[in-house]
Formats: C-alpha cells, structure tokens, sequence
C-alpha cells in the first residue's frame, strides 16, 4: 500500500485488463494493485490454454468476469463490449499488457524478419490496442484511463528484442496520437515502459537476464523491478492525481534508461 493513499483511491472504477497469462505476468501484479485501491476488476484470456492457467489465480481473486479475447478477432472486441454493456456499462480503466513476436523473428537476424511476422508481431502488439479504444472509446466516461506496456527497446537496440522493438516503438508512436485523438473526449493515453521481468513472454528474449544483471551493476537504484512496482504506476495512471498527464511514456526501470550503460 503506498503511504498516504487510502484504500478506496479507485472504489467504483471499473478495470479491464487484458494479458494476464500467470501469476508472473505484468498484468497480473497491475490487476493486484488496481484492485488493492478498490478497482472492480474485468480480465480476457487469449485462449483455452491460457484460461487454464488463469482460472487457479482467480480461485482466490474473484473478478467480476473473465471473457475469451483473441485480438487478432473482430469478432471478439464485440463479444467484449457486450460483455461490458450488462456487467458494467462503462469501463473507467484499461490496461493492455499484449505483446507477440515470433521466436524466429526475435532470435534471428532483422533483416530476416518475415513479411508475415512483422505483420502478426504489429497487429497483435499494436494495432490491438488502437481496436479496443476504437470499440470502447463510447464507454469510457471523461477522465478514464487507457494505458499499455512498452520497453526501452523501442528507443535502444536490444539483441534479441528484433521485431518487438519496432512493434514497441510503434506503439508508443500510436499512444501519442491516441492521446491526441481521445483528449476531447477527456481519456487520457500513457505507457508504462517498466525494465525487464521475468514472465512469459520475456522467455522468448535470450538477453533478458543479461540486461537484469546489467540494471543491478549500473541503474541509479541498483535493484530490478517487479510486477508490484508497474502497478503501482498503473494505480497512479488509473487515479485522478495523473488527471493532467497524458501520451507519455513513464519509465518504471530503476532510472537504467537515463545511463549510458
């Protein structure tokens, strides 16, 4: 709990959050936070096989649904919002914590990468956070929240990072015009650009470990961060003390990307 905020900061503030894939997901240290401030919580799952691994976190987490969300399905963002209309009638919060690249697009050399795989690795990066704010951009109230996961990969080269470096640097591009975009409708647009976790999608990323080494040796805190600590930045992103902030980019990274490394 962070000092001096009390407990109900987002009572009645309804929070979908989309990529919690384990207990180890970005997403789901966030989903955590939002609801420890009171957020009434909304999850997705990819598919089957995730589901699986999500219905034994939330034996203990009760949410108010858990809806099937491929993004790569125009039909899916439809069954969303429906899904949305009866539990809620408004979303208050979101959280995009998706991200895909091919393994061979990501271990290989860039100028390799498949038109097929830049493609997949954009649109389900990318343009699905764009999609969801275009299909629920009506629900969300003046002084909502969207927010998405980037990395400091967007700005440096990361040896293995490959596509997802591009499709990150896309996205903050796109969070920017979003920001723009939604401003009249008073939502406002961020991302959190948190250093490197250890979870599933990070797996993939050989240098990984290296680079959590690197921020111990060389960050200004000299400590790597945790899924605790991004949702804390998102509880602060999803509150009314960030209402005056929006199309930035917010490094939650123990200061790493300030040095020269």
């Amino acid at each position: 709990m962070i000092k001096g905020i009390t407990v109900d900061l987002l009572k009645n503030k309804n929070a979908l959050i989309l990529g919690v894939a384990n207990e180890r997901s970005i997403a789901w240290g966030i989903t955590k936070e939002l609801k420890k401030y009171g957020a009434n919580i909304g999850l997705t799952y990819q598919s089957e096989l995730f589901k699986k691994r999500v219905d034994p976190l939330l034996a203990t987490f009760p949410v108010d649904f858990l809806q099937e969300m491929d993004v790569t399905n125009d039909l899916h963002y439809l069954n969303l919002k429906e899904v949305i209309e009866k539990k809620w009638g408004r979303v208050d919060i979101l959280v995009h914590s998706l991200a895909y690249a091919d393994k061979e697009d990501l271990r290989g050399r860039f100028s390799d990468i498949s038109r097929p795989g830049f493609m997949k690795a954009m649109d389900i990066s990318v343009y699905s956070f764009i999609a969801l704010l275009k299909h629920l951009k009506t629900m969300m109230p003046a002084g909502s929240s969207a927010m998405a996961m980037t990395y400091h990969g967007s700005q440096k080269v990361l040896k293995g990072y490959n596509v997802m470096g591009s499709a990150k640097a896309a996205l903050e591009s796109a969070i920017r015009y979003l920001a723009d975009d939604l401003g009249e409708d008073q939502i406002r647009v961020n991302a959190i650009s948190a250093g490197p976790i250890k979870t599933l999608a990070s797996s993939g990323i050989k240098t990984i470990q290296n680079f959590r080494e690197i921020i111990e040796q060389r960050a200004p805190l000299h400590r790597n961060v945790t899924t605790e600590d991004v949702g804390g930045a998102a509880v602060w992103l999803a509150s009314d003390l960030s209402k005056a902030v929006t199309g930035q980019i917010i490094y939650v990274d123990s200061g790493i990307s300030i040095t020269a490394m």
